[in-house]
């Protein structure tokens, strides 16, 4: 179970940016960067010295991976930077397009504002991990049915969003839909063609 807490990450935080000093009081120490980082005596927080990185481990997509990236590293950038799922789009960077949406242990989070290490031992779903080999998801499909996308920068968090709205069962109206899927913007406004497609594909997945 994830024992971190924002309180504790950003306690982390702060002794990552102890910056030189810190750094080199680990150096002087012999503690390489990467090892540099352990856990709090009650296992709850991260001691990490200036530089130093945490090993964090997911299962994304029904994969068992491992990344190593420093404490203030946001899910998103270790899904698109380190693991090379560049499925997920960096739209704001402010948590207010939705256009880098995952789910997370079945949940939609946003994963520009979320970090990497509060996600450990996760299970997290990116647009990538939707399809069946050549067999798309349903709201994949009713999105291309519905031509619910032009420019495409916000579709993957369109789609995941979509997938969860159906998934929470808020789908009992064409307003209900609106509603839940507000989060996400669309540059393009093809809000109609959205609406229909999360409509369609929850028939799809109520048969």
């Amino acid at each position: 179970m994830n024992n971190h807490t924002r309180r504790t990450v950003l306690k982390a935080i702060a002794v990552t940016a102890g910056g030189p000093a810190a750094a080199g009081t680990a150096g002087a120490a012999g503690i390489a960067p990467a090892a540099a980082a352990e856990r709090a005596p009650d296992g709850s927080a991260y001691a990490v010295a200036g530089g130093a990185s945490v090993e964090v481990a997911l299962t994304v997509n029904g994969q068992a991976r491992e990344v190593v990236v420093e404490p203030r590293v946001t899910l998103l950038d270790a899904l698109r930077e380190r693991l090379g799922l560049t499925g997920t789009k960096k739209g704001c960077d402010r948590g207010e397009c939705g256009a880098c949406t995952v789910l997370v242990d079945g949940e939609r989070v946003k994963s520009c504002l979320t970090l990497a290490v509060m996600r450990r031992g996760a299970e997290v779903t990116t647009v990538e991990g939707l399809a069946r080999g050549e067999e798309l998801h349903p709201v994949q499909e009713a999105f291309i049915r519905h031509d619910a996308f032009q420019c495409g920068a916000c579709t993957p968090g369109q789609i995941m969003s979509a997938v969860a709205c159906i998934d929470e069962g808020h789908t009992g109206s064409d307003a209900e839909i609106r509603e839940w899927m507000s989060g996400n913007l669309c540059r393009c406004a093809a809000y109609q063609n959205i609406v229909a497609a999360v409509a369609d594909a929850a028939k799809e997945a109520r048969r």
